[in-house]
């Protein structure tokens, strides 16, 4: 987009360039895409754009990628180093990366800076408003029940186990205890996995494979994670036992291995490594895969302390998600941007775990979301989630609060006296009245419209009222309501989408997520969702995983590459995907490898979704 812009091509240009691309095409499938997308490559300009941009892959996009950085000295700073504004107000950046810094002897302070502290938090204070005492510290440890549905992979929303690599992991690794979510904090990340050390650690948990060292001297670096090197500082401690490394050297090794893709600087390392292993008797397998892992880990290998910290906000979480649903959806709300799952998806969830919904209104609802008093005995049900203003497209913050201020005085007694005490336009009103928020002042969505545009604008001309009698509008449909709210929420209350096309998708003989789970194992079946996540992981040689969402439900597709680029269009494009494909079973963990895609988004009609696509 940047070199687009740089060569002078439209905004619409440069919109369908970076939309005919993905971040895994080379060079040849990058020209082949722009043939598709309906550019010359014999224009000189296009051509520029292809070579420039094939020079810049690999720079950094921006400069100081840390927010919570802290570089200190006890001179001035500027006489050292270039410093500049960033694009947040207050906030500076300077030009040097951390072995720059190390270089100069300069102190680096990280502020670990994480948004799932912030929801914990917000969670923590909903429940205690609720009048339910909960701090950080006195939540229940190692509670069965938690840890059960840890097992069930039943974690959307849930710190780092949200992911589907992480959902799937969940079932066969069955954590049991803190030490198990340390594990599967670290396992699930491109160092164990590309050290090929994944599978064989979940065949020893289960008792397939037998546990074996390859000395004494390895067995006590390794013995707490059953052979199988998960954390960095147990590679380091292997480079010392096993190859002979002193101290000082593991040290320099553990530098490189941060900074190997930038400098190769584990390559001066490798002669040394499986030479000092083989030199102590070791196999040479054993020693190419120490060598391996070391790589991996360079592709951000955890130490245990960071996995640890990890596993605890992943325990907390997912006790709130248990025993609070609501504060923790609510919390989750109100945290957006945050995890894979957007609003949508956390309160379909939040409403299959039994937590009650209550709709956007200007009568009730504060900025962010708000727990209220359940329906039927307040005090022994569960709190209902009443979603805040916040959500509602195209309503600003400050309006929000305007909003919330002019009615503490009074309750609105009309659309026009909240118009006035808020000191609303005319956009407000509309974005309202397009979420359905002014239902309690005007009825449904076209009465709310329609009272909109009875208030006076400031211009209007001074002239005497006539009586006026409101038409007739007719009611929406229920699919017309369900469009509005995604249009101005982003999420709906009502019928999923999907339940109002059942039917029809029956007719083409496909399944539901429910009815996809309880087939048996190596059964084709067709079956089809709304597109919620892709992702493609570097580790997983071009394999796509796409994540479908209905009303019963989750499909979990797995796209091998040679269908992922004969369907492309199907595959990146579709909004409604269909899926004909096996069902593959392991345990509780169940996905649809796919043999043919199909683009149904036309059935969505005017029905805007999003996806979290390649984060």
């Amino acid at each position: 987009r940047d070199v687009g812009k740089a060569l002078g091509l439209s905004l619409d240009q440069v919109d369908m360039l970076s939309k005919s691309m993905s971040w895994w095409d080379d060079r040849e499938a990058m020209k082949q895409r722009l043939v598709e997308g309906g550019f010359d490559l014999d224009n000189r300009v296009i051509r520029q754009v292809i070579d420039l941009t094939q020079e810049l892959i690999g720079f950094p996009r921006h400069l100081s990628q840390h927010p919570g950085g802290f570089v200190i000295d006890n001179r001035r700073l500027s006489r050292l180093v270039p410093i500049e504004n960033a694009s947040m107000p207050g906030r500076t950046v300077i030009q040097w990366d951390k072995d720059d810094l190390d270089a100069m002897g300069l102190l680096k302070v990280d502020v670990l800076g994480l948004g799932m502290l912030s929801c914990i938090r917000r969670a923590i204070e909903l429940v205690n408003g609720q009048g339910t005492p909960l701090t950080f510290s006195s939540i229940p440890a190692e509670d069965p029940a938690v840890y059960e549905m840890i097992q069930r992979a039943d974690t959307i929303g849930v710190f780092q186990i949200e992911s589907r690599a992480q959902m799937s992991m969940l079932p066969r690794l069955k954590p049991k205890c803190f030490y198990d979510l340390v594990i599967e904090v670290a396992i699930v990340r491109p160092g164990p996995i590309m050290g090929r050390m994944v599978h064989p650690y979940l065949r020893r948990r289960e008792g397939k494979e037998p546990v074996t060292y390859a000395s004494e001297a390895v067995r006590k670096v390794l013995e707490r994670t059953l052979g199988v090197s998960i954390f960095q500082e147990q590679v380091m401690q292997l480079a010392v036992v096993a190859a002979g490394f002193t101290p000082g050297e593991a040290d320099q090794l553990r530098r490189a291995m941060a900074s190997w893709r930038r400098r190769g600087g584990i390559v001066p390392f490798r002669e040394k490594l499986i030479g000092g292993m083989l030199a102590r008797g070791y196999e040479r397998e054993f020693a190419d895969q120490i060598y391996q892992q070391i790589q991996g880990f360079g592709e951000y290998g955890f130490p245990e302390s960071h996995a640890a910290s990890f596993a605890l906000l992943v325990y907390v979480s997912s006790w709130l998600k248990h025993h609070e649903p609501a504060a923790f959806a609510c919390a989750l709300l109100n945290s957006q941007p945050l995890g894979f799952y957007s609003t949508s998806a956390i309160t379909q969830d939040a409403r299959r775990h039994g937590v009650e919904l209550r709709p956007v209104d200007v009568m009730v609802s504060s900025v962010d979301s708000t727990l209220e008093a359940g329906t039927s005995a307040p005090h022994s049900t569960p709190p209902a989630l009443r979603l805040g203003l916040a959500l509602v497209k195209g309503f600003s913050l400050d309006a929000s609060q305007r909003l919330v201020n002019a009615r503490a005085q009074a309750p609105f007694a009309s659309t026009e006296d909240l118009a006035r005490r808020s000191g609303l336009d005319r956009g407000d009103l509309n974005s309202l009245a397009a979420a359905d928020a002014l239902a309690g002042l005007a009825g449904h969505r076209r009465e709310a419209l329609w009272a909109t545009l009875a208030v006076d604008e400031a211009t209007r001309l001074e002239l005497p009222a006539l009586p006026t009698q409101p038409p007739l509008l007719a009611i929406p449909t229920e699919g017309e309501e369900i469009v509005g709210d995604y249009a101005a929420t982003g999420l709906t209350l009502r019928r999923h989408p999907l339940a109002l096309l059942r039917e029809r998708l029956r007719k083409r003989n496909i399944r539901s997520a429910e009815e996809v789970t309880n087939s048996r194992n190596g059964q084709m079946i067709r079956a089809a969702g709304i597109v919620t996540c892709r992702q493609r992981p570097a580790t997983a040689s071009g394999v796509i995983f796409v994540t479908l969402e209905d009303e019963t439900g989750y499909v979990n597709l797995v796209v091998w590459s040679d269908l992922a680029d004969r369907q492309r269009r199907e595959l990146l494009g579709a909004r409604l995907l269909c899926v004909q494909g096996e069902v593959q079973k392991q345990g509780r963990v169940v996905h649809v490898l796919a043999r043919r895609l199909e683009d149904l988004s036309a059935l969505l009609g005017r029905l805007a979704t999003s996806s979290h696509d390649f984060h």
